[in-house]
C-alpha cells in the first residue's frame, strides 16, 4: 500500500490510497440445498424385518434339507399360491400392500426429508444453516402485527410459499395490505433463505374472509 502524501497550502489536493491488491472482495452468498434426513428408523425397521424374514426362511430350509417337515406357514403359503388366481380380491390386496411399501420406501430413499428446516443462503463454503418454519412464521407474524391496523394475523410457512391472513379493524384495507406488502417482502428477504418463498397475503375484516 503507498504511503499518503502530505498536503501543503489551501489548494491542496488530498492524498489517495491504492487499494491493496492482495485483498479481495468477500464472495457472494451460494444458494444451499435442502437437509438430508439420516432416516435412522426407516432404515433399521425395514433392516430388522428384512433380516428375521430372512433368518426364518433359512431356518426352515435347512430343517427341510435335514429331514424335519416344513413350518406351517410355509406349507400353507404354498397352497394358497397354488390354488388362488392372479385377480383374485386377496391376491390384488397383499400386491397392492407389497407394491405401497416398496414406492413409500423409494420415496423415502429419493427425497431429502426435513421439511421443517428451510436451507439459508451460505456466506462460505464450509458453513451451512438453516432455519426452522415455525420460527421463520413466528418472526412474520410479528413483523406483520407491528403494522398499523393489523388486529391479527396468522401465517403458515411452506417451503416455496408464505401464506399470511391478516385482519384490520381500521385503516382503509388497501392501505392496510400495501404496508403489510411491502414490510413482509422486506422481512422474507432479511430472513437469508436460499429460495425465497413467495408471499400469499390475504387482510380482511374481522368476521370476513379476505
Amino acid at each position: 500500500m503507498s504511503q499518503p502524501q502530505e498536503m501543503s497550502g489551501p489548494h491542496a489536493t488530498p492524498p489517495v490510497l491504492d487499494k491493496d491488491p492482495g485483498a479481495t472482495a468477500a464472495p457472494p452468498p451460494e444458494r444451499s440445498r435442502r437437509f438430508w434426513s439420516p432416516r435412522r428408523v426407516p432404515a433399521a425397521i425395514v433392516a430388522v424385518l428384512v433380516l428375521a424374514g430372512t433368518g426364518l426362511l433359512l431356518y426352515d430350509i435347512a430343517a427341510v434339507r435335514a429331514g424335519r417337515p416344513a413350518m406351517y406357514w410355509r406349507r400353507a403359503l404354498a397352497h394358497q399360491l397354488a390354488v388362488r388366481h392372479l385377480d383374485d380380491p386377496w391376491v390384488l390386496a397383499g400386491a397392492g400392500v407389497v407394491a405401497a411399501l416398496g414406492l413409500w420406501l423409494i420415496v423415502l430413499a429419493l427425497t431429502p426429508g426435513l421439511r421443517a428446516l428451510l436451507p439459508m443462503l451460505r456466506p462460505h463454503h464450509d458453513v451451512r444453516a438453516a432455519l426452522r418454519r415455525d420460527a421463520a412464521a413466528l418472526l412474520l407474524r410479528d413483523r406483520a402485527m407491528d403494522v398499523s391496523g393489523v388486529r391479527a394475523a396468522r401465517v403458515r410457512m411452506r417451503r416455496r410459499k408464505a401464506d399470511v391472513r391478516a385482519v384490520a379493524h381500521f385503516r382503509d384495507l388497501d392501505e392496510v395490505r400495501a404496508d403489510l406488502d411491502t414490510t413482509l417482502t422486506d422481512a422474507l428477504r432479511g430472513l437469508g433463505l436460499s429460495r425465497p418463498p413467495a408471499l400469499a397475503l390475504r387482510v380482511a375484516r374481522p368476521g370476513r374472509k379476505g
